[in-house]
C-alpha cells in the first residue's frame, strides 16, 4: 500500500502536511529537515523542487527557491540526498514543483528515481492533465508514484469533481486565489464550502496556501482531513539556528 493511502486510512482528521524547499536554508539540510518534521509529529512531507521561475509562489517560497539554486541544488542532487531518506523517515513524502525541470530531467527517469528513493507522490500543478493521461499515466502507475492534483474553489463544480476523481492519494484544495503564503481568512474559507463538499466525496482533501498558524489549521481542518503549511514554515527555517528544536516548536504552534 502506498504510504499516502496508509496515512488516510488510519488518520481521519487534523492531518498536517508541511512544505519546504529542497536545499534551503542550506544545500545539505533536506533530509535533516524531513527527519525533524517526522520527530515533531508531522503526518506528511512535501519537498519543493527549486525552479528559476516559480510563478505560482509567493515571495517567501520564491526567495527559498532562489537561495536553493544558488546553493547548487538540482533534481539530480536532490535525489542523491533522498537516497538516505527512508533510513530516517517513515511518513509519506511528496515532491512538488514545476513541470519544466521534470521534463528536462526526463519524466520516466524522474519517476524511477522517485521510486528508488521512496517518494510516494508528486504535485506538478502546471502539468496538463490531458498530457498526463496521454503520455505519462502508464509510467506513473508502473513506478507506483501518485499524481496529486490541485483544485480551486472557483472552478466549475464539474471540473472539481473530475479533478477529485482523477487525483491519486488525495486532492489538494487551494484555499484562495492568491499565491503561496497569501493571507487566509474565514471569508475565503467560506468560499471553499461548495468545492470541498464535492471533492470530499471522492478523495481525502487537504487545504493549502495561506495556512500559517493554529487558528488557520483549525479552520482548514473543518473543510477536509487537514492542511498544508508552507510559507510560514520556510520563513521560520530562514531564522532558525537550531533546526530540530525550532521545527518541534513550530509544529506544536500549528497543531496546538
Amino acid at each position: 500500500m502506498n504510504r499516502i493511502d496508509a496515512l488516510f486510512s488510519t488518520k481521519e482528521s487534523n492531518i498536517l502536511s508541511v512544505f519546504f524547499t529542497a536545499g534551503y536554508p542550506r544545500r545539505d539540510t533536506t533530509v535533516e529537515i524531513a527527519h525533524a518534521l517526522q520527530l515533531a509529529g508531522v503526518d506528511l512531507i512535501e519537498i519543493g523542487m527549486p525552479f528559476s521561475d516559480p510563478m505560482a509562489d509567493g515571495p517567501i517560497i520564491q526567495h527559498s527557491s532562489k537561495v536553493a539554486l544558488e546553493n547548487g541544488i538540482t533534481i539530480e542532487l536532490l535525489f542523491s540526498q533522498l537516497e538516505t531518506l527512508r533510513a530516517k523517515v517513515a511518513i509519506p513524502v511528496v515532491l512538488m514543483g514545476y513541470f519544466n525541470p521534470v521534463l528536462k530531467f526526463g519524466v520516466e527517469r524522474f519517476l524511477k528515481r522517485c521510486q528508488e528513493c521512496g517518494v510516494d507522490g508528486v504535485i506538478i500543478p502546471d502539468m496538463p492533465l490531458d498530457v498526463f493521461d496521454a503520455q505519462y499515466a502508464e509510467a506513473f502507475s508502473q513506478y507506483g508514484i501518485y499524481n496529486i492534483l490541485l483544485a480551486t474553489p472557483t472552478a466549475e463544480p464539474a471540473r472539481i469533481e473530475m479533478l477529485a476523481k482523477q487525483s491519486q492519494g488525495f486532492i489538494y484544495m487551494v484555499s484562495s486565489g492568491v499565491t503561496t503564503g497569501g493571507t487566509l481568512d474565514a471569508k475565503r474559507f467560506e468560499q471553499l464550502r461548495t468545492a470541498t463538499s464535492i471533492a470530499n466525496r471522492y478523495k481525502p482533501l487537504l487545504v493549502g496556501f495561506g495556512v500559517s498558524n493554529h487558528q488557520d489549521f483549525d479552520v482548514a481542518a473543518q473543510y477536509g482531513r487537514g492542511a498544508v503549511v508552507g510559507s510560514a514554515f520556510v520563513k521560520m527555517l530562514e531564522q532558525s539556528d537550531n533546526l530540530t528544536n525550532d521545527i518541534k516548536i513550530f509544529v506544536k504552534s500549528i497543531v496546538g
